[in-house]
């Protein structure tokens, strides 16, 4: 089970995620980031996450080459997003799978 929970912060939306963050979830997330990117900076705090898998760290790793701050990332997540590599790739839209 995963939580998400919008907070504001100045000029920027924080979106802080808890719990198991797997791929079947993103198309939620993606949704969220969609909403909030288009009016404000994004950041994401992981804080609280106790599981990513291979799917929701290259969707970290992409968001975040791409302007998403990544806020309390857990050392086996940024270790895993720094071995992927930045940018290779692009966010996931409904338009641009």
């Amino acid at each position: 089970m995963w939580k998400i929970e919008r907070l504001t912060d100045g000029d920027r939306v924080v979106l802080k995620v808890s719990g198991r963050m797997q791929g079947e979830q993103l198309t939620e997330l993606e949704k969220t980031f969609a909403e909030e990117c288009g009016s404000r900076k994004v950041a994401v705090d992981l804080k609280d996450v106790r599981l990513a898998d291979q799917d929701t760290v290259r969707f970290l790793a992409v968001y975040e080459a791409h302007g998403i701050q990544l806020l309390n990332c857990p050392p086996y997540i940024r270790e895993w997003i720094s071995r992927l590599g930045h940018g290779n790739g692009r966010p996931r839209t409904e338009t641009n799978p």
